[in-house]
């Protein structure tokens, strides 16, 4: 996300998905998988919880793909599979990738310190592209800073953001490769390195060397409100007003809202594509067309900072090694009513890709057991509870590896766990002592440990996707 922030008829032979009802026609042979698949979604469309398209491939071959609701709920115009989506943070791997063939063509090195080419941050000394490639360099996030200091009856620009760090000089949250923190503003910084290193506005450079090469002829730098161009088969984005009491476009509230104001800005974002250039953008990555063995470490590598720690993170990527599915490289994305994934599972070649234009408090990303499917392993579906009380057992405060606590409740027959004073995410039960945090992307469970007796003594929370993998023992 660009704030920090995825059936069921078996037939013979060659089955179709032109409606919600059928898989997609692209030539899939139907098998298990693509059964569990298909059921696994529409399960998710029939609650409300998922709206947008799915595409879950093998050494390249489509073994499902399928489109679910609206691309625009005013004309009931339905999502097919060429639909168009803005990516969100999906978004920074191509931005990488620039910066990347920049590198291979000698205009610019890893290494160099960011004011080479924006003189303006002068004063941010020690911060290289590199840092802003891993989220590494320590800028606070241009965000927050606009939602304070920008004008909001203009559409901000890159140019505009580098300004107003300029004129503000806001505090680096810490010295360069000391920490990993997400960064928007350092993806907008390399978007505007490439468009001073190569003469060209970002999006026309990202034509001319990425989109034209590999024949990604639905992709492009896209800004509605900044730049306004006609798109057909489109998804527009909805957020779900609770004053409303119904699904909008986030235009509706006005030019005051963060993603109307902050359109301008290109790099953490903006990129618009769909299903089938996103495969042909996966598959690019295995070859040697665009990159070379040398470049895919870099791009696949997961950086440490000065203690050593490893950040999980490569040049637009997160980077997961995990023992049942081997290494996996991915991204998630949440923007004006979009919710993306793309995940690349590099060891075994395959392939999720995950585009959503409905972004409610209902909406998930089945990144889990879309894995689980993959690999022929058990999915785990939320159950209901005939008694909600069991769930008091688990309530209390539980003491964290760092030293604080944190606390679950029991409230309206549900199990929350606290985040903070304005906050408690709901954990919804797939077994007696197994939970999913609702809402969160990728997904995050808490597993609950019992003595002998019955009695809770600690619990392990688990995001599979990051190699979160942590205890807390209760103490009340």
């Amino acid at each position: 996300m660009k704030k920090i922030l995825f059936l069921s008829i078996i037939l013979i032979g060659i089955i179709s998905c032109k409606t919600d009802n059928q898989i997609a026609e692209n030539k899939i042979i139907p098998n298990k998988k693509t059964i569990k698949l298909d059921s696994l979604y529409s399960e998710l469309y029939k609650k409300g919880a998922f709206n947008g398209n799915v595409l879950v491939a093998e050494n390249g071959s489509v073994i499902f793909e399928k489109s679910y609701g609206f691309a625009n709920e005013k004309s009931k115009e339905k999502l097919n599979e060429q639909t168009i989506f803005e990516l969100a943070s999906v978004s920074k791997q191509f931005t990488a990738m620039g910066i990347v063939l920049l590198k291979k063509q000698g205009k610019l090195s890893y290494a160099d310190k960011i004011s080479k080419y924006i003189p303006e941050l002068s004063k941010y000394k020690g911060i290289t592209i590199k840092n802003l490639l891993t989220h590494t360099g320590g800028l606070p996030d241009y965000m927050s800073i606009a939602e304070k200091q920008w004008d909001k009856s203009k559409i901000a620009t890159n140019n505009d953001i580098i300004h107003l760090f300029e004129k503000l000089n806001p505090k680096k949250e810490f010295e360069p490769n000391e920490k990993w923190r997400y960064s928007n503003t350092g993806y907008l910084l390399l978007a505007t390195i490439i468009e001073r290193i190569s003469k060209q506005s970002f999006g026309d450079f990202l034509k001319k060397n990425i989109f034209e090469p590999l024949q990604m002829s639905n992709t492009s730098i896209y800004q509605r409100r900044f730049e306004p161009r006609k798109i057909t088969n489109y998804a527009q984005g909805y957020i779900y007003s609770d004053s409303l009491k119904r699904k909008i476009l986030p235009d509706e509230l006005g030019k005051g809202y963060y993603v109307v104001y902050l359109d301008g800005i290109v790099g953490d974002g903006m990129v618009n594509s769909n299903l089938q250039d996103l495969l042909k953008w996966d598959r690019t990555l295995y070859g040697n067309n665009l990159i070379n063995d040398e470049d895919r470490k870099m791009i696949f590598s997961s950086y440490k900072i000065n203690n050593q720690i490893k950040t999980d993170y490569g040049f637009g990527w997160m980077i997961d090694s995990t023992k049942t599915y081997g290494k996996i490289a991915n991204h998630s994305g949440g923007w004006a009513g979009y919710i993306t994934h793309i995940e690349r599972h590099i060891d075994n070649d395959k392939t999720i890709i995950i585009l959503q234009n409905n972004s409610t408090e209902k909406i998930e990303v089945p990144i889990k057991n879309s894995r689980k499917i993959l690999y022929n392993l058990p999915v785990e579906t939320p159950i209901e509870l005939k008694d909600p009380s069991v769930l008091k057992i688990f309530t209390g405060k539980y003491l964290k590896p760092n030293g604080k606590n944190r606390e679950i409740v029991f409230e309206n027959n549900k199990l929350y766990v606290v985040m903070n004073p304005e906050f408690k995410a709901e954990l919804i039960p797939v077994s007696y002592v197994k939970f999913i945090v609702k809402g969160f992307s990728p997904e995050v469970t808490y597993e609950f440990i019992l003595n002998t007796k019955g009695k809770v003594e600690r619990y392990r929370v688990q995001q599979e996707a990051t190699g979160l993998d942590k205890e807390a023992k209760k103490i009340e």
